[in-house]
């Protein structure tokens, strides 16, 4: 039976960013991959099996991100149902970084909540142990999540769209930062020297060296782009310094 155009336009747009999601993570992960093999020759020595585990969990969480995403890229384009605009003079210019600082906040709420929530034991067995199992974890963990971990952070961006206006140059960066420091916060060594880490704005901003003590400690260190909801709620457990950069 033939599907009618609405239908089948929804999902072409589906497969084609679920196709995206998992492209922009292949490519991404292997640069971040391929940088830590040159500066840190065989740090990922004896991890291919977790590798290869990282990556099909990532792949099966790609689709689940993708499928929302093509749903609101079909709405926006065919009916206007989103707050994405393209027109640049649509609001004020200053509103272009300030909506980009927004997302960057409301998505690390959304994420330090539901994350401390996947640890609570009986959660944390059925979802979020996937994504410790990466021990220690790679370049490749970023996206490696049980369906039900990857579902929590898949419908944050496709709801907000809705709620916040933003471009949609505005919100390409939002994605980008929200990729880039997925990856490099799982890379397993800390990319930032220590001058830039252990600075003031180092208190405030999540890089590898606070992620990697989450991995470590598991109950403390839940943010995802910012540190002040562990502040607030006496979650920071500072640092890991096993692998901190002069």
């Amino acid at each position: 039976m033939a599907l009618d155009a609405p239908l089948f336009a929804v999902l072409v747009s589906a497969f084609a960013m679920t196709a995206i999601v998992g492209l922009r993570y292949l490519i991404t992960s292997g640069l971040f991959a391929w940088i830590t093999a040159r500066v840190r020759p065989g740090h990922y020595k004896g991890l291919d099996r977790q590798i290869r585990s990282e990556i099909a969990w990532s792949l099966a969480s790609a689709a689940i991100y993708g499928i929302p995403a093509g749903v609101v890229a079909w709405g926006w384009r065919e009916h206007g149902w989103t707050r994405i605009y393209a027109d640049v003079h649509h609001r004020p210019l200053w509103w272009l970084p300030v909506s980009v600082l927004v997302y960057l906040l409301l998505h690390d709420t959304w994420f330090y909540w539901t994350h401390r929530w996947m640890h609570v034991p009986r959660v944390f067995r059925v979802a979020h142990a996937v994504h410790h199992a990466s021990r220690p974890p790679t370049a490749w963990a970023a996206m490696s999540f049980h369906p039900v971990e990857a579902l929590t952070g898949a419908v944050v961006i496709p709801a907000l769209v809705f709620l916040v206006p933003i471009h949609v140059g505005a919100l390409g960066v939002v994605l980008t930062i929200m990729t880039v420091m997925g990856i490099t916060n799982h890379m397993g060594w800390e990319m930032f020297p220590r001058r830039i880490v252990h600075s003031p704005l180092g208190r405030w901003l999540i890089t590898a060296s606070h992620h990697q003590r989450h991995h470590e400690s598991y109950r403390c260190n839940y943010g995802l782009y910012f540190r002040h909801w562990d502040h607030l709620c006496g979650t920071d457990a500072g640092l890991s310094q096993a692998f901190s950069r002069p």
